[in-house]
């Protein structure tokens, strides 16, 4: 079996590295200058307890490979990215490809589907960093990370559990899900708080407040559509101590991924995650003003590359209607 990473940052180059590195045949699709430096140096992935620098084969994009049956896409590109990945693979790999999605948000996987017949998610659980060319980082012991697995919408199959092997294999927990779309709404709940978490300071007294708003919206929104999730306990119990951050080098880890993409004056994939609540509000006559300033506040952070964790809780909260 052939793993296919497309999009070896944070996520993707944490998994496809550590996959790599206990032996499993990995390839990695990556553009500019983390290309360019995995391809003349290798792709060095840290955790606390060291490091590892791999020669990993790396191509520009899947028109440069040639697909078999033997072939499993991982994706961990952004939301955002998406539909150029289902392009360019739609040109290239067979339609009984099995695509893994090891994305955030809820609409990847439907992407997909348009076009490949066995679609998987992947609650992915992965305390990870990625700024510099060729370097990616896992905040856990020994580069833990819970990466949970089913067919999309909802089932198990071989592919399934060979995956969820690997995983397990290189390292990190897996476990074969039918109901992988609950546990995804309920990863999607957490996210809400990219926005808050890449705008303003951890140590901000309104973060927690602002952050509860945003999900209590979240949980209304599903409770309307009819969309079932895991329960906040249930998802502290699978995670357990697994993801306790730790330091690397006395360096504690920067922020999540939409902090990271904020950093770099990258696009954010806030439509797919508070958005995506957004859309729902609006689909089932619930108000998501929380969400939707979030949204707002986000893109135009983007848009006058606001540094990271400058904005107050408090101003955003001025906003919001009373």
């Amino acid at each position: 079996m052939r793993f296919v990473v497309i999009g070896p940052g944070a996520v993707g180059g944490v998994v496809g590295g550590r996959m790599a590195q206990h032996g499993h045949e990995v390839v990695l699709v990556a553009r500019g200058a983390h290309r360019e430096a995995i391809a003349g140096r290798g792709l060095t992935v840290e955790w606390p307890e060291g490091s590892v620098t791999l020669r990993i084969p790396v191509v520009g994009s899947p028109a440069e490979l040639t697909f078999g049956d033997d072939d499993v896409v991982l994706v961990a590109v952004k939301s955002q990215d998406t539909a150029g990945v289902v392009e360019a693979l739609g040109a290239v790999a067979l339609v009984t490809t099995p695509i893994v999605c090891l994305q955030n948000g809820v609409t990847n996987e439907i992407a997909f589907l348009r076009r490949f017949r066995n679609v998987h998610g992947v609650t992915v659980m992965a305390p990870t960093w990625h700024l510099e060319p060729g370097v990616v980082r896992a905040y856990t012991h020994h580069a833990a990370a819970i990466l949970d697995i089913g067919r999309w919408p909802d089932g198990v199959d071989d592919v399934t559990e060979a995956v969820a092997a690997a995983f397990r294999a290189s390292g990190f927990e897996s476990v074969p899900r039918p109901d992988i779309r609950r546990w995804k709404y309920a990863k999607l709940l957490l996210n809400l708080t990219n926005p808050i978490d890449a705008l303003c300071a951890r140590d901000d007294p309104d973060f927690d407040r602002l952050a509860a708003l945003a999900r209590a919206e979240g949980e209304a929104v599903l409770q309307a559509a009819g969309i079932e999730y895991v329960s906040a306990e249930e998802d502290r119990a699978r995670r357990g101590d697994i993801l306790r951050i730790v330091p690397i080098d006395d360096e504690p880890r920067p922020g999540a991924s939409t902090w990271q993409s904020l950093a770099r004056g990258l696009p954010v994939e806030v439509d797919h995650l508070n958005g995506e609540i957004v859309l729902l509000g609006r689909l089932h006559g619930v108000p998501t003003p929380v969400n939707e300033l979030l949204q707002l506040a986000t893109h135009r952070a983007v848009a006058a590359r606001t540094a990271p964790g400058s904005v107050p809780a408090a101003e955003l909260l001025a906003q919001l209607p009373h």
